[in-house]
């Protein structure tokens, strides 16, 4: 495009409306009441200089019929402009997400999804005042882990317990407030690195502990525990490798016969269970993962333990043990630091008042109805979602319905998997879908909300087993009007 003249340009700078002008025309007093003035005004002014810089780089100029690039403002197309700019700027950038990938408990999407008491729960504290540290039989400050310690004692046969922000924070808090400047003994096959690179290794250190490996890799014996303790030792601790699996020749010592040794050497026994259960999950026909209460009753003088895994409540770290060592631990100047809010706790407690009734779990806990949702059911949902999606995209791609596997999590049991059933889309032609695959994928990210798949065997596959009948016609009726936008 050729150059603006100096005429052209001033012809159309006198034409742009004045900022006091536009913003106290009628078309932005609603931008005002919404966002407040400070906003829209510095959303016009950005407008304004976008449009002043493309004015002065040639894009008024016109093209070759003499259709103007950018043309002459008004305060109706500046509406337009700013309140797509605020729109976009105000939304939240923690989304509602579809996750179809087949992953129930994954990490990147928020883990486990809350039952409604949580949710009640949590509204009510979020808008109520709430006895967080106030003892209402005594009038008297009191203790945020009061409010559910007795309750997670109940589940666990443990004496005490305490609740810190993740279980991370709880092996730390543990080996801070019970092992700095001294030993502890793990096995090395028990040398487990969990997401983000965070290793156990890394944990001690952090913790002022030292790391002392017994056994190799896929072998230890007691003989192994026994040998390492010295006088500088202050813990033996297991740490349950829920997120790989050795097999073959292997060997682990049982907690039965660590806990005596600990004992009789005046040790504690701590065990990160990590994605502890409080139930038995085999009977539901889900891998069988050892309980907290059963470790406890092993002989574990400590367990620690996630809430948003296997529990299928919001983060948080469960210490859970004898009620000397719980003290030691909420003592600790950490314990403040890495303590939870009243959200975490008001979450909490309705998750754990759903295991004393067992019976009902899978109806009422969501981790363990998606977890035992018969892969029927998704067949028939993937069924009458495979119309929409089919409209939703271009005729280069087909979708067809196929039963898959779901994955339990990607911290909690991942290497067992889940019949279920969900669509997959290839290229139509047949040929490798490739870098059209990820335009597909890249596009239902970017819709209202996102969907998440993954790309496999050069397909896109969309498992269904986390999408429930709400959010199924959601996205029936989002894919709808993308078919009808097109």
């Amino acid at each position: 495009m050729s150059d603006v003249s100096s005429s052209e340009l001033r012809a159309l700078m006198a034409r742009v409306p004045s900022v006091d002008k536009v913003m106290a025309s009628a078309e932005f007093a609603p931008l005002v009441s919404e966002y407040g003035r400070t906003q829209v005004l510095n959303a016009l002014r950005d407008a304004l200089d976008a449009w002043r810089i493309s004015a002065q780089s040639g894009d008024a100029a016109g093209d070759a019929a003499g259709s103007p690039a950018v043309s002459a403002l008004d305060t109706a197309q500046l509406h337009t402009t700013v309140a797509a700019a605020l729109l976009a700027r105000n939304a939240s950038r923690l989304r509602s997400v579809f996750n179809l990938t087949g992953t129930v408990l994954h990490t990147n999407l928020g883990r486990a999804l809350l039952p409604d008491e949580s949710v009640r729960a949590v509204m009510t504290a979020l808008t109520q005042p709430a006895n967080l540290e106030f003892d209402l039989a005594t009038g008297k400050r009191g203790d945020r882990d009061d409010l559910i310690d007795d309750l997670i004692c109940e589940l666990t046969g443990a004496e005490a317990a305490t609740i810190v922000n993740n279980n991370a924070a709880a092996v730390l808090l543990t080996l801070s407030a019970l092992a700095a400047k001294k030993e502890v003994v793990v096995s090395r096959g028990e040398l487990v690195e969990i997401g983000g690179a965070f290793r156990i290794p890394d944990i001690m250190s952090r913790a002022g502990a030292k790391l002392r490996e017994v056994g190799t890799t896929n072998r230890t014996h007691l003989k192994d525990y026994e040998q390492a303790i010295t006088a500088h030792t202050a813990l033996l601790m297991k740490v349950h490798a829920s997120n790989y699996a050795i097999s073959g020749f292997t060997k682990e010592v049982g907690i039965d016969e660590i806990a005596p040794l600990a004992h009789t050497h005046g040790l504690a026994l701590a065990v990160d269970l990590g994605s502890g259960t409080l139930v038995d999950l085999g009977e539901w026909g889900l891998p069988r993962e050892p309980t907290v209460r059963e470790t406890v009753a092993a002989g574990a003088d400590l367990v620690t333990f996630s809430g948003d895994k296997l529990l299928g409540g919001p983060q948080a770290g469960l210490i859970v043990g004898r009620r000397e060592l719980i003290a030691k631990i909420k003592k600790h100047p950490l314990k403040r630091a890495l303590r939870v809010g009243k959200l975490t706790l008001a979450a909490l407690e309705p998750v754990l008042q759903l295991y004393r009734a067992p019976e009902k779990l899978t109806e009422r806990l969501t981790t363990l109805r998606l977890l035992t949702r018969p892969a029927e059911d998704i067949h028939g949902a993937a069924q009458r979602v495979l119309p929409a999606l089919q409209q939703a995209i271009d005729a280069r791609y087909t979708v067809t319905a196929e039963p898959m596997f779901s994955q339990i999590g990607s911290g909690a049991l991942p290497v067992d998997v889940l019949p279920s059933y969900g669509l997959v889309v290839r290229m139509a032609d047949g040929k490798r879908g490739g870098r059209h695959l990820l335009a597909l994928e890249k596009q239902l990210r970017e819709m209202a909300r996102p969907v998440i798949g993954r790309i496999a065997d050069d397909a896109l596959r969309l498992d269904l087993r986390c999408l429930e009948a709400a959010d199924e016609a959601q996205l029936v009726a989002q894919l709808i009007a993308q078919a009808n936008r097109h």
